[in-house]
């Protein structure tokens, strides 16, 4: 390795460790941001609310329209069982319906017993509406069962011609029965950066040891 790459080689390894330590401490900042609105009380479900902002609407279930969407084995009680979330609409007074994920529930059973009657509020998150891409499942229309979260999809196949346009997630503690099985926290990006980062500074170094061992063969065979 030439005297002036010997130069480039500390700075370059410095820089690149700040860099690192940049995103690591930028994702950390969006996770304490998330945490933070996780315990903050749930705000009045707007016209036009932000993606998965915490919301509460307030309605009527209807759970002789539930869907269901997914699918997902888990452990209950009787053993291992196939199931997905249960989507249902709640009716609101002057204002369109909103698909609720209510949580997972075992694919036999589309509508607990003890759902709320009459007017509800539902506290959640708002869910951007998804698209089928390539490789997704398709959706069974007239057995109400999706594989991909499409609001105005799911919305025609239950009879509702227009629905808003993204679902609301139900928030809550799992019930004692286990189902249905609300989301418990907001959604998080992976904080993973720290292994990625020590993974690719780590071959970087390998990398820059290796060209300098080439350097040194090649200016002295």
């Amino acid at each position: 390795m030439t005297p002036a790459a010997r130069r480039l080689l500390v700075p370059a390894a410095s820089t690149l460790a700040m860099l690192l330590i940049h995103r690591l401490h930028w994702k950390a900042g969006i996770l304490a941001r998330i945490a933070a609105a996780e315990q903050a009380p749930a705000v009045k479900l707007p016209p036009l609310p932000s993606p998965f902002q915490k919301v509460a609407a307030s309605g009527t279930l209807r759970p002789d329209l539930a869907a269901l969407y997914g699918a997902e084995v888990r452990d209950t009680p009787t053993g291992e069982a196939l199931g997905g979330q249960l989507i249902m609409p709640l009716m609101r007074q002057d204002a369109l319906p909103v698909l609720i994920d209510l949580g997972w529930v075992p694919g036999e059973r589309r509508a607990p017993p003890d759902l709320p009657k009459g007017e509800t509020t539902i506290d959640g998150y708002v869910r951007p509406a998804e698209h089928p891409g390539w490789f997704s499942a398709e959706d069974d229309p007239s057995a109400r069962l999706f594989y991909t979260l499409d609001p105005q999809a799911i919305g025609a196949a239950l009879g509702l011609p227009v629905v808003e346009p993204f679902t609301l997630v139900a928030l809550g503690p799992t019930p004692a029965r286990g189902w249905p099985d609300p989301a418990h926290t907001l959604p998080r990006p992976p904080n993973n950066h720290l292994q990625y980062a020590l993974t690719w500074y780590g071959l970087a170094v390998v990398l820059l040891v290796v060209f300098g061992s080439y350097v040194r063969k090649t200016l002295h065979p």
